[in-house]
């Protein structure tokens, strides 16, 4: 009966040993996961906000001021954490957004940075993929065509309002 005890409790050792070095990696790998999750996430919204702003900005006057607006108000889908965006003192979005209305093309740049988790910030580091201020950079762009192809091609380098105007004067 004493030899049968004493391997249970052998038994039970090696379980806490094996659990003492299992967890941290479990831990690390988790942390690995979380981070591509959490910056695939940011881009996604970006990129949905990047492309409504198009739209916007390509079916409008060129509206720089309402798209921005708009495409910030979409970016409010993403918490304001460190680790999902930097917000240190204010709203760290940067929107920029260009052409629309007159021109061939309208784009909207969405720009922020991401703080690393905890572990993986001195790997970032290391790799070269943080910015001077230790935080990754995460920044998307989306171009639209204001007028459909075919559209532009029956303009031959006229403005729109130019062609509506000699079909009016035609009939």
């Amino acid at each position: 009966m004493g030899r049968m005890g004493a391997r249970a409790r052998d038994a039970r050792g090696q379980s806490t040993v094996e659990a003492a070095v299992a967890l941290p990696v479990v831990f690390l790998l988790v942390l690995l996961l979380v981070q591509p999750g959490i910056v695939l996430y940011d881009r996604m919204v970006m990129a949905g906000a990047a492309a409504e702003g198009c739209r916007l900005l390509a079916t409008s006057d060129g509206d720089a001021a309402t798209c921005e607006e708009y495409v910030r108000r979409r970016l409010g889908a993403i918490p304001p954490l460190d680790v999902f965006r930097v917000h240190d003192s204010g709203c760290t979005w940067e929107v920029r957004c260009e052409g629309g209305g007159a021109a061939d093309a309208a784009r909207v740049t969405v720009r922020t940075e991401v703080r690393p988790l905890p572990l993986l910030d001195g790997g970032a580091t290391l790799l070269g993929m943080v910015n001077e201020r230790g935080n990754l950079v995460v920044e998307v762009t989306a171009t639209s065509p204001t007028r459909a192809s075919w559209a532009q091609e029956s303009l031959d380098g006229a403005s729109v309002n130019g062609k509506a105007g000699e079909w009016r004067h035609e009939g």
